[in-house]
């Protein structure tokens, strides 16, 4: 009986190997589409921006970012947290499933009335009356965003991440499309609002289509627990969008829309590498942890593992970013976006650190503990503003400091509260950081050097060639020469994910 017990507990072990290493491979495969259509898509956008900021004007773009001060909260509302409860609740029956559709259409429908109903006081608030309709189209998406949230937390349970990505590429070809032709027709900034409300319209009925479900009459007393922690997850989310637009708000009061326009762009370009990878860690990755939500010692490991992976991309683009900013911005939007150089400078360093805290609400959430991250972000409510309004005394620059200065404040709970429920040690977290470190200290100082050295009379695209090249040959250089296991392990995991497609 021994060899057999000993074959049986072998052959248990082989198992329990082979879950983490599955799990591992699928979602390596899911952030594999899932960036393949984000950077596919990304090209198109990229494409349309530039040329769009050529045929529309810095006012234009402030204008917009006006319209969008109410939007991110009413779809905060609107979503209530629905599709991290369907992630997160395992056991949600079919008729509860049903009544949360309803539930989150009714939501959308709501918040679109009440945004027609602010649209002119918002409009007077800003001393510009053209503004009342322009909101009234950018929160017409409220409607779609609340109808497909059911459906879409549905198809993320389900892991089915390649169709996702089919369709966030399809949304990002159909807004740079539909933009980019309405601005060639003179359409001003109704060119930015139209092309995003339509492709949001599409990708809604595209996800309806494939995951369609029924709707029931709402109950609260049936779905009252995933409804507390959908509230928890939206006024989370409200609160963070409060003091992700405040900055925009206080330019825009206190400096015009003159000054919104030129920090809008540079909090757009700041946050372009920083959204990409985030979309990843929102969209792909809460699937992954809902899966392991009881499993520390695998919340310990996804936390180092995807934190490494994270700052090795995020920590070069956006840093590298504001390396390069005064050569790039001349080039790419020419000189009229000059004073948004220094914003963006403060803004890429600010997303850099960000880039790695994103995960950490996430892996709270995961673990039933939506709560604690809701009061963070309601003590960033209290604080971000405060710095934005003392910052606007020194322009545009003041305020992208307002964020270094503050930000922390909001992260340090965060840490505290992630490492004590998952037992991870600083130490550890801080050697998943080392390999990006490194290789953006070298990155910068070697950056920083040619700019000292390269007479101003070069020319400044070639400035620009040589500053990224040197960039990305001492980032690479560092990481493999210091941190070469690390990077075997990542190209061990790509093989292995490889093999299984063309198994």
């Amino acid at each position: 009986m021994a060899p057999n017990s000993e074959v049986g507990q072998l052959e248990n072990s082989r198992q329990e190997i082979s879950v983490p290493r599955k799990r591992d491979r699928s979602l390596a495969g899911s952030i594999a589409w899932k960036a393949t259509g984000d950077w596919i898509s990304q090209i198109f956008s990229w494409v349309s921006l530039l040329i769009v900021v050529r045929l529309l004007s810095p006012a234009d773009f402030g204008i917009v970012a006006m319209a969008m001060i109410i939007l991110p909260y009413l779809r905060c509302v609107g979503d209530f947290g629905i599709l991290r409860v369907i992630v997160n609740y395992p056991d949600l029956s079919e008729e509860q499933i049903s009544q949360l559709n309803a539930f989150s259409f009714l939501i959308g429908l709501a918040c679109f009335l009440m945004a027609t109903g602010l649209a002119h006081p918002i409009a007077l608030f800003f001393r510009t009356p053209r503004l009342t309709p322009v909101i009234i189209a950018a929160c017409f998406s409220l409607v779609p965003w609340g109808f497909r949230a059911v459906p879409e937390g549905l198809l993320n349970k389900d892991i089915r991440f390649r169709l996702l990505s089919i369709f966030d590429a399809v949304f990002a070809i159909l807004a740079a499309a539909v933009t980019l032709l309405m601005a060639y027709l003179h359409f001003g900034y109704w060119s930015l609002v139209l092309g995003n409300v339509i492709a949001i319209v599409i990708r809604a009925i595209m996800i309806v289509c494939a995951r369609p479900q029924r709707m029931s009459l709402p109950r609260i007393s049936s779905i009252r627990g995933p409804l507390v922690f959908g509230w928890h997850v939206a006024v989370s989310l409200v609160a963070m969008n409060s003091y992700q637009t405040f900055d925009n708000l206080m330019v825009g009061r206190r400096l015009g829309q003159t000054a919104l326009g030129f920090y809008g762009m540079a909090w757009t370009l700041a946050n372009v590498p920083l959204e990409k990878i985030t979309s990843l860690v929102t969209s792909v990755v809460p699937s992954y942890l809902a899966l392991v939500q009881k499993e520390p010692a695998e919340l310990r490991r996804y936390v180092r593992n995807l934190t490494e992976a994270m700052s090795l991309i995020t920590f070069p683009a956006t840093i590298g970013l504001g390396l390069v900013a005064r050569e790039l911005l001349p080039l790419a939007l020419g000189h009229k976006w000059q004073n948004a150089i220094v914003p963006l400078e403060i803004l890429s360093a600010y997303a850099a650190f960000r880039s790695i805290v994103a995960l950490l609400p996430k892996v709270l959430t995961a673990i039933g503990n939506p709560r604690f991250v809701m009061w963070c972000d309601l003590l960033a409510v209290i604080v971000m503003p405060v710095t934005f309004y003392v910052g606007t005394r020194w322009g545009t620059a003041g305020v992208a400091w307002g964020w270094v200065a503050a930000y922390p404040v909001v992260a340090i709970p965060l840490y505290w509260k992630t490492f004590a429920s998952i037992d991870l040690k600083l130490g550890d977290y801080i050697s998943s950081l080392r390999p990006a470190l490194d290789g953006s200290i070298v990155m910068s100082a070697a950056v920083l050097c040619l700019k000292w050295a390269v007479p101003h009379t070069v020319p400044l695209a070639a400035r620009l060639v040589v500053e990224i090249a040197a960039g990305m040959i001492t980032y690479t250089g560092t990481v493999f020469v210091l941190h070469a296991e690390r990077v075997q392990a990542f190209l061990q995991l790509a093989r292995s994910f490889k093999r299984k497609g063309r198994g």
